[in-house]
């Protein structure tokens, strides 16, 4: 037991160093070893799982030592909470492993021949490692394309299976940031802001933000292995970002399709004031050209009339509160203006005469 305990101590350090900056120390031989260790922790797992008496006193021993405080023990990884999650631990660091950009290429290198050796491994349980690892391989290679990738026009970017995957990865890591402190997560998504290609970001930025309430695909791998994260952590600290930075909300209002900011709105209702507001001032600029009988922009960058009517009736075609607030606003918006009924004098007249025709 004071072997197993020992071992525990060591992974548990192991495990948190490793979605931290320090593995860049690391060399192929530390990842073998890390490996090894967590190997050591899911033979016991299957070795006394199915022995009722064996595995209960192994957990209340494992849980006495968890509890521990202020001692020389080191404090043990939030990932491993019972004995059940022993059976995870190899699953669990290399899922941090692989999603951790710090780690360096000999060291990655080495974790994909550890986890996929290629042909002739009879090993059953090995094989069933590199099947769930599998997954986790490919969120390393998403967050590679997030980099590199453009993607077509897609106005339902929760059903695109990469898209999705990348949100989910983008989520992930803004929790496992703001479990350490506070601040980073907003710093995270800066760094990102200013060094990926925008457009992209800004696309995963929506789907992450319409993920189902629900814990992501990539989060329920952890909580399955014992960790205490709380669902939507992630996406509450990317509105809060978002709303917070003038320029990037203004990208996004501005470059994402309708139908998407619509979504974003109704399940994040603090967006929709702000994208209404950027709305009404790209309206405001717009002047009434009486001989063409068009609403036209005076600037390069205005916002085209036909896209401003297109972005009020897919947020009134929304249901209520969202719709509501927008034709409240519109008309109120009307009545200032000197409530006119006839085309031509008012935008907001011919807003909602417009939008009246395409109901």
């Amino acid at each position: 037991m004071d072997s197993l305990l020992e071992h525990l101590e060591r992974f548990s350090e192991v495990l948190a160093v490793s979605r931290t900056t320090h593995v860049r120390t690391w060399d192929p031989a530390t990842v073998r070893r890390a490996l090894q260790w967590a190997g050591y922790l899911r033979h016991i797992h299957r070795r006394f799982g199915r022995h009722t008496h064996i595995r209960k006193a192994l957990e209340r021993r494992l849980q006495n030592q968890w509890k521990q405080e202020g001692e020389s023990a080191p404090a043990l990884a939030p990932g491993l909470a019972n004995f059940q999650a022993l059976g995870h631990c190899d699953q669990l660091l290399s899922l941090r492993l692989l999603a951790n950009p710090a780690l360096g290429d000999a060291a990655f290198h080495c974790l994909l021949q550890q986890l996929f050796p290629g042909p002739g491994v009879p090993d059953a349980e090995e094989e069933e490692l590199q099947g769930s690892l599998a997954r986790f391989a490919r969120c390393r290679t998403a967050a590679h394309m997030l980099r590199f990738h453009a993607y077509k026009e897609n106005p339902v970017l929760q059903k695109d299976s990469l898209m999705r995957t990348q949100a989910e990865l983008l989520l992930r890591r803004l929790q496992e940031v703001g479990e350490a402190e506070a601040e980073r997560p907003g710093r995270l998504l800066s760094r990102l802001w200013e060094r990926l290609p925008q457009d992209n970001f800004l696309k995963v930025m929506a789907a992450a933000l319409l993920l189902p309430p629900a814990s992501p695909r990539l989060q329920e791998e952890e909580l399955g292995v014992g960790s205490p994260r709380t669902p939507g952590d992630g996406g509450q600290e990317l509105i809060r970002w978002l709303l917070g930075k003038s320029d990037v909300v203004l990208a996004f209002c501005r470059n994402l399709p309708a139908e998407v900011l619509t979504s974003v709105a109704e399940r994040h209702p603090e967006l929709s004031p702000v994208y209404l507001g950027l709305l009404t001032n790209w309206s405001r600029q717009l002047r009434y050209d009486l001989p063409k009988g068009l609403w036209i922009g005076t600037e390069p960058q205005d916002v085209p009339w036909e896209e401003l009517l297109s972005r009020f009736q897919s947020l009134c075609q929304a249901p209520p509160p969202l719709k509501d607030e927008v034709l409240t606003a519109l008309k109120s918006y009307k009545a200032q203006d000197g409530d006119f009924e006839v085309p031509g004098l008012s935008i907001w007249t011919d807003l909602l005469l417009a939008l009246d025709s395409r109901v």
